[in-house]
């Protein structure tokens, strides 16, 4: 794509001028977009306990860190600073499989960006149906649904930057009541209760999606990169800081929670850590959890939203999608980016939570499978191109630090229900044929799409290296 004349491609370029003109993130607000975007705290991962007991979750939110969230977040790292723009993965993919893949790496992982941001909504209103019975379902509960909406929407149409400090303040907020439960817990903890298992009474495919959906995400980051001060030294020091935050913001309260308080696996559905700060703390603490909750869901909402508002907006600066998208408004932000991320969330907000947690790991799973490919080979193509991160391995050690999290994306593909599988296949179907579409479009002149389609990375590559990169 990209043919269409000079003055798409001027418009483009006015568009990204003029993002200059706004405040970059610094590297505080960028930890903690990467928290919500990964995390937002441990509402949600009571699901884990349900499913396997006590000592299954805590040793899954130790382990899969070292499987998964540590090659996702190191592979961020060396990507995000070599192409240090906004677009993140589409524009790894595009670079080493081609546009037609670099696409579909952009439906896949927008669509499943914004399933998982239809979470927030359920999840806030999960947390809050304990002391507000009438959200648990019918006409009240949709109209909380628009109203969050609409008002987060608003949030993010306002900028990044107030996202970014926004974001500081919610998750100091929803990590409090949880430090506080803690100390509370001390004289009531027993320690056997972490221990207990029950092999034989394990519904693994809950397990294994609460665990994958708690933990992935790290590259969602990648698709901002053009909006940090200094991406290049800043994005691989907010990904180390964001990753020790996330796991012990997820073993504390486990350690808390079902160590304090005898277990009943039943109970252990969203919303239930309010109830354990109840019972151990009083009215006082479970309303505090609640609202930190509802403010964890808050932020997680606008940081995944962010991300996909701008993944539209780098990919529209590109050539993959028509120029509209690369419109900024006042405030610097990508507003059609936003209103198109919205409007999926709506759309998508009467399913349960276990279906949205299932349906957007499956294409989830799919475009790590295009990342995790598009990285080796960028190493085997490029192996010269500038990198002002580097994971320090080869690509030996590379392909064999990918094998254990490839296996885990098998394993949770295979787990997914026959529903879920044939309504991801059918969005991915929708994605290729959308593709031709857009090419069609353009040659047509239907709608105006970018000329610049140039992918700027790191600084003072070899000559060869960069013909091998933009071919």
């Amino acid at each position: 794509m990209g043919d269409t004349g000079g003055q798409q491609d001027s418009d483009t370029n006015e568009e990204s001028q003029k993002s200059k003109k706004f405040q970059k993130v610094s590297i505080i607000p960028l930890i903690f977009l990467i928290f919500y975007e990964v995390s937002g705290g441990p509402f949600g991962i009571e699901d884990s306990v349900h499913a396997a007991g006590p000592l299954l979750s805590i040793l899954g939110f130790l382990i899969l860190p070292l499987i998964w969230s540590i090659p996702e977040a190191l592979i961020t790292a060396e990507l995000g600073t070599m192409f240090p723009e906004n677009g993140g993965y589409v524009l790894w993919v595009s670079s080493s499989l081609g546009p037609f893949w670099g696409f579909q790496q952009g439906w896949m992982k927008w669509l499943s960006g914004v399933i998982d941001n239809a979470l927030y909504p359920v999840l806030f209103l999960d947390y809050l149906k304990s002391g507000i019975p009438a959200l648990g379902g019918g006409l009240m509960r949709t109209l909380a649904v628009l109203i969050l909406t609409v008002g987060l929407t608003y949030m993010n149409y306002r900028g990044l930057a107030i996202v970014g400090w926004v974001a500081v303040f919610l998750g100091v907020f929803s990590i409090l009541p949880f430090i506080v439960m803690g100390f509370i817990a001390i004289p009531r903890l027993d320690v056997s209760r972490w221990l207990i298992a029950d092999f034989n009474n394990v519904d693994w495919g809950l397990y294994l999606n609460t665990l994958f959906w708690n933990l992935n995400y790290w590259d969602s980051i990648s698709t901002l990169a053009g909006e940090v001060h200094n991406p290049k030294k800043t994005l691989p020091k907010a990904l180390f800081y964001a990753l020790i935050l996330v796991v012990l913001v997820y073993i504390y309260p486990l350690l808390t929670g079902t160590g304090a308080i005898p277990l009943e696996r039943e109970l252990w559905t969203d919303g239930y850590f309010s109830e354990i700060a109840k019972i151990l703390g009083g009215v006082w603490l479970r309303l505090w959890l609640q609202g930190a909750s509802a403010l964890s869901n808050m932020g997680m909402f606008v940081a995944e939203m962010s991300s996909d508002s701008y993944q539209l907006l780098g990919m529209a600066e590109k050539g993959m999608l028509p120029d509209f998208f690369a419109k900024r408004s006042q405030y610097g932000t990508p507003f059609v980016g936003i209103l198109f991320s919205a409007s999926g969330v709506l759309l998508l907000s009467w399913m349960s939570f276990q279906e949205i947690v299932a349906a957007e790991n499956f294409l989830y799973c799919f475009g790590m499978i295009l990342e995790f490919i598009a990285f080796i080979k960028l190493r085997i193509k490029c192996p010269s191109a500038p990198r002002p991160y580097k994971v320090p391995l080869d690509t030996l050690g590379c392909t064999l630090m990918l094998i254990p999290p490839t296996v885990l994306i098998l394993v949770v593909l295979t787990f997914s229900s026959f529903k879920v599988m044939i309504v991801s296949l059918f969005a991915m179907l929708v994605g290729f044929i959308l593709h031709p579409c857009l090419i069609y479009t353009e040659k047509n002149r239907w709608l105006k799409f970018s000329t610049s389609s140039d992918l700027h990375y790191g600084q003072g590559s070899e000559h060869e290296d960069a013909e091998n990169l933009i071919s």
